[in-house]
């Protein structure tokens, strides 16, 4: 019973959809009707500028490192990765937006931030990486969930000091999570594809001004 709850708990903040609230309070847009419609950080950069998207960059990584917290705060008893996963689903399908949410990138680092802050450091560094070499979030996004999810099974063995346990559950959460964000970027991939995708004005082939 008390598991169950935290678990709703968990998936509650993840539901919170900072981006819709902040447009509407502040900017009085609602960012579903603009750009791709996603409620997610890209999608708030893109529409509301950057001082919002850092903004909700910040909130949407902290809904899943807090959600990701709960199991050790409260004694629990269980693997506090399941939280992350349930902060996840809220972020994605959020009881608060029709379930219709983000794509899952930056909640999923704030489970990883909670569970392992240097690996978090790793992980983040390899997004930032490629969205330096792309100049484009969701081919990084792509990319890193890839890597990420890879460095689970080699990095205790050949860097345990940056993760210095196998967790098979990690691992099989990182496959799911990459999955399921390659889904979530279908339409980005499409777009990748045919030469048309937005790029940031950052990196290599970033946006002419």
């Amino acid at each position: 019973m008390k598991i169950g709850l935290f678990f709703i708990i968990a998936y509650l903040l993840g539901s919170l959809q900072s981006g819709v609230w902040i447009g509407q309070l502040f900017y009085q847009k609602d960012i579903r009707n603009f750009g791709s419609g996603n409620t997610g950080t890209t999608n708030t950069f893109r529409v509301l500028g950057k001082n919002a998207g850092i903004v909700v960059l910040f909130l949407d990584i902290l809904k899943g490192t807090l959600a990701t917290l709960l199991p050790t705060w409260f004694d629990l008893g269980v693997n506090p990765l399941w939280f992350g996963v349930a902060a996840i689903l809220g972020h994605t399908f959020p009881i608060f937006g029709k379930f219709k949410g983000g794509k899952a990138v930056a909640t999923s680092a704030g489970m990883l931030l909670a569970y392992s802050p240097l690996f978090f450091v790793y992980s983040a560094s390899i997004f930032v990486l490629f969205l330096f070499l792309t100049s484009m979030v969701s081919l990084s996004s792509i990319i890193s969930a890839v890597l990420i999810t890879l460095s689970t099974m080699i990095l205790p063995i050949f860097v345990p000091i940056i993760l210095p346990q196998q967790d098979w559950l990690l691992t099989l959460l990182a496959t799911a999570i990459s999955i399921f964000i390659i889904y979530r970027h279908r339409d980005n991939i499409k777009r990748i594809k045919a030469g048309t995708e937005s790029r940031i004005p950052f990196g290599l082939n970033k946006k002419e001004s």
